[in-house]
């Protein structure tokens, strides 16, 4: 047999020990910064990826040298130093070199029952971990017969003897570890954590420190903030006669700050106590952390034996960062980037507690976070009723139609059985900070009878209450316990560092004055979308729109717009007032006008009594304003050009609005935008008419005013041919909804059915309408930037579309040299940290400071 090479690379953890984190691992670095930090760390030295690796390749380890470092008859344990911590690894080995011998040294000094017990932990540990026998032939309470059983069971087992010798139980503990890390399951459960497929192992050996013993002896953790809240707070548990970690796992472990409901390791031990405390601090300066520090107590004498960095959730991370900023400990701009924009989702709206049960019944597309409990509705009637009524409620439907939207604003939650990231539900519910499932199309939705039957076939009828968890896309039963917002003065302080670094402007999309409030909490610069459709589907107005959809003539439809008028113009009031100065953008009526009739012969048989005319004359009207292809068809610029009547009312209500604010005090220049554009003569038509309605206001008012008329760019035509249209726009926002539709010939409410498909596969990278297609459709984007720039050099771009609050748009928009992006109001504080981010990571790469 082919002698085996020895390696004898590892080092000592020393201050000066050249220890590096990328061949260490995470845990090797953070123990020599506690060694120089002077806390009272174990004996320990690091083994490298490099040397890991080759022991799992066969290579032996001098072991002989690495235990000579801890002298005769030491135990040591053995844990993983990944690079990122984030990576797991294999189990901590303790007690190595553990035998017969030192076993009956520590029954002289120890006791009996803490030598068996110690013994007994390694041979379980040992025969699970390293020799992979059936943990359950290894699970006895410690006892002095258990330990014989223990000893016993592994030689039946392994035919032979459990290892006596010290040498040779650390070559198999190092060598267990090493294979287990290069597993394939190990690496697959990395790698889906970052990892790269040659990240590797290092290992640290150290010498224990026994929490078994006379005196205060025992174990525990310790950290110094609350992990949900992020305040200031010692939690931790300890447990006497204990080690490792046993301290969480056992509900005989006391507190550590005193406390009325028992004892505690201030009580028992308040010296140490204050040590650890004091140590916390300085962990907390130095290495500029909040950190939680596992610790041993032996007769009396505290071991540090690891730091780790204290799990959080997103509210507390935030709250920590700013407050290592404000105690000068970190700069700004690192608090800034320490905190993930996504994570600030979960501070916007109330979330499902973490620490309680959650009863799924079903899962679908997590579209709008947050989470509400309510009744379950099947009609926007019936959610209008409950609020009225106040009953929190939860709008279920097949999916939603843009005659829901009073349902859904009266609802607290919505749920439905189709569409995607983009469909009107997902929309219009992260518009309003609607918790809002999609797609969840595994639930059977019978509406005629109101049920709801659960994939495992547990069946909710209206009235049931259920929690819709808008983060996860976990749909819960019954109530559960929530979290509150946390839009506290940490979290303003940390966005307001961002907007000093951020270099591009953020907007929010509002439709009602609502939508506008909450962009101004969120400190939006301004609306850089105002779909006023919207404000067309309260009761009052439906009528008088549906009055104006079957009037014959141009004269009767304006008449019927005239009553719309004044309606318009206070929407528009109050969205100036709201904004007090800032831009608004306002798209002019996109819909096809068959959105605002009924869909049931019901529906049509009250509308026709409504207008006073036949049910025939009704039904022949809806049917021929039906289309096969609605996205496509009469619809945006083209009502605009062929139904000029209700952009002409719409421009009056904006210019009179301007007008009554300007009265007010308060100067506005609208922005009008033209939606669904595809050529230079529809825009040269409407802005004709617009011009002329302008004139108008200005002679009947007496005050003059200025306005700017742009175009949403949806159609890849606007695209390539942005540079004639710039011509008479002064700006283009690229509705990246519609564009992606068109681009690919995909329908942004039924892609859902095979998306997952496709981006399982391959076909596409992500869902193109989740994340910016910077290849296809970004692609048109930069040709229309450079074309209407090229034509004219004041033009302002932006987008506007659900991708504007993305962090990978923003980067886009920001390299294509777009002025601002904007987004649902509550993406506001994650659209103006990523761009912070961005910022701030391109400073750093191009060594400014």
């Amino acid at each position: 047999m082919q002698k085996m090479d020895k390696i004898a690379e590892f080092a000592e953890i020393t201050p000066s020990a050249k220890i590096m984190t990328v061949a260490h691992g995470w845990r090797a670095k953070c123990l020599q910064r506690l060694v120089r930090l002077d806390l009272p760390v174990p004996e320990t030295v690091a083994l490298p990826a490099q040397t890991v690796r080759a022991i799992a390749a066969g290579h032996q380890v001098d072991a002989a040298a690495i235990l000579a470092h801890f002298g005769e008859g030491a135990l040591i344990s053995v844990r993983p130093s990944p690079e990122n911590p984030d990576w797991g690894g294999p189990s901590t080995i303790l007690n190595v070199g553990m035998n017969a011998a030192g076993h009956a040294r520590l029954v002289e000094t120890h006791g009996q029952a803490a030598a068996d017990a110690l013994y007994l932990r390694f041979v379980q540990s040992y025969a699970t971990h390293v020799a992979r026998l059936d943990p359950d032939m290894f699970d006895a309470a410690p006892s002095a017969e258990a330990l014989k059983d223990a000893l016993r069971v592994y030689e039946l087992e392994m035919d032979e003897p459990f290892p006596q010798e010290a040498g040779r139980q650390l070559s198999e503990v190092l060598r267990s570890m090493a294979r287990a890390w290069e597993g394939t399951t190990a690496r697959l459960l990395r790698q889906a954590k970052g990892a790269g497929p040659e990240a590797g192992l290092g290992l640290v050996v150290q010498e224990m420190a026994q929490g078994i013993g006379k005196g205060v002896s025992g174990s525990g953790v310790v950290q110094f903030v609350d992990p949900l809240t992020g305040q200031p707070q010692v939690t931790g548990r300890y447990l006497g006669q204990s080690q490792g970690r046993d301290a969480l796992k056992k509900t005989e472990a006391i507190y550590l700050t005193r406390d009325p409901r028992g004892p505690s390791l201030e009580d028992i031990a308040p010296g140490i106590f204050a040590d650890l405390v004091r140590h916390g601090a300085v962990c907390r300066v130095k290495l500029r952390e909040e950190m939680q520090i596992e610790f041993t107590i032996e007769d009396g004498r505290l071991s540090v034996l690891d730091a780790v960095k204290v799990a959080r959730s997103a509210r507390a991370g935030l709250k920590i960062a700013v407050a290592l900023a404000e105690d000068g400990i970190i700069t700004q701009d690192e608090a800034v980037l320490r905190v993930e924009p996504r994570s600030l989702t979960e501070m916007l709206h109330p979330q499902v507690d973490p620490r309680g049960p959650r009863d799924v019944f079903v899962k679908g597309i997590a579209a709008s976070p947050g989470a509400a409990t309510g009744r379950v509705v099947f009609s926007s009637a019936a959610a209008q009723a409950s609020a009225a009524r106040g009953e929190p409620c939860i709008l279920v439907r097949r999916e939603t139609a843009p005659e829901d939207i009073r349902g859904m604003h009266s609802a607290v939650g919505v749920l439905t059985e189709r569409g995607g990231m983009t469909s009107h539900a997902a929309v219009i519910g992260r518009g309003l900070g609607l918790p809002c499932i999609v797609g969840a199309s595994e639930l059977k939705l019978d509406a005629k009878e109101k049920t709801l039957t659960a994939p495992d076939g547990r069946v909710f009828r209206e009235g049931d209450v259920i929690t819709v968890d808008g983060t996860t896309g976990e749909v819960l039963i019954g109530a559960t316990e929530m979290l509150a917002p946390a839009l506290d003065g940490s979290f303003r302080t940390l966005l307001g560092w961002a907007d000093a670094v951020r270099d591009i402007g953020i907007r929010a999309n509002a439709d009602t004055p609502t939508d506008a409030a909450t962009a101004r909490q969120f400190e939006a610069q301004g609306i850089g979308l105002c779909r006023t459709e919207h404000m067309f589907f309260e009761d009052d107005r439906l009528v008088v729109m549906r009055e104006m959809i079957f009037a014959d003539t141009s004269k009767d439809r304006a008449a019927a717009l005239a009553r719309l008028l004044p309606m318009q113009r206070e929407d528009f009031v109050q969205l100036f007032d709201i904004m007090q100065g800032l831009p608004v953008c306002i798209r002019l009526f996109d819909p096809p006008l068959h959105e605002f009739l009924p869909h049931s012969r019901e529906g049509l048989r009250e509308l026709a009594e409504a207008l006073d005319r036949p049910l025939s004359e009704v039904v022949r009207r809806a049917e021929a304003l039906s289309e096969f292809n609605p996205m496509l068809g009469m619809r945006g610029v083209r009502l605009g050009v062929v139904l000029p009547e209700i952009y002409d009312m719409q421009a009056q209500a904006i210019f009179e609005a301007t007008v009554e604010i300007a009265r007010n005090g308060t100067s506005v220049v609208p922005e009008i935008m033209i939606p669904l554009v595809s050529a230079r003569r529809e825009v040269e038509l409407v802005k004709a008419r617009v011009d002329a309605v302008a004139a108008k206001v200005r002679t009947k008012s007496g005050v003059d005013f200025a306005y700017k008329l742009g175009v949403m760019v949806e159609t890849p035509r606007a695209a390539l041919r942005a540079g004639e249209i710039a011509q008479h726009a002064a700006f283009l926002s690229f509705g990246t909804n519609d564009l992606t539709q068109m681009t690919y010939g995909l329908s942004r409410d039924d892609a859902g059915r095979f998306m997952n498909t496709y981006v399982q596969q391959g076909v596409f990278p992500e869902d193109p309408f989740h994340v910016l297609d910077v290849d296809g459709v970004g692609e048109l984007l930069h040709i229309g930037a450079e074309r209407g720039r090229k034509a004219r050099g004041d033009l302002v771009l932006s987008i506007c579309g659900e991708h504007g609050g993305n962090p990978e748009s923003i980067d886009f928009c920001r390299k294509a040299g777009f002025d601002y992006v904007s987004c649902s109001p509550y993406r506001v504080p994650l659209a103006r940290l990523a761009a912070a981010h961005l910022a701030l990571q391109d400073r750093a790469a191009s060594g400014k400071r």
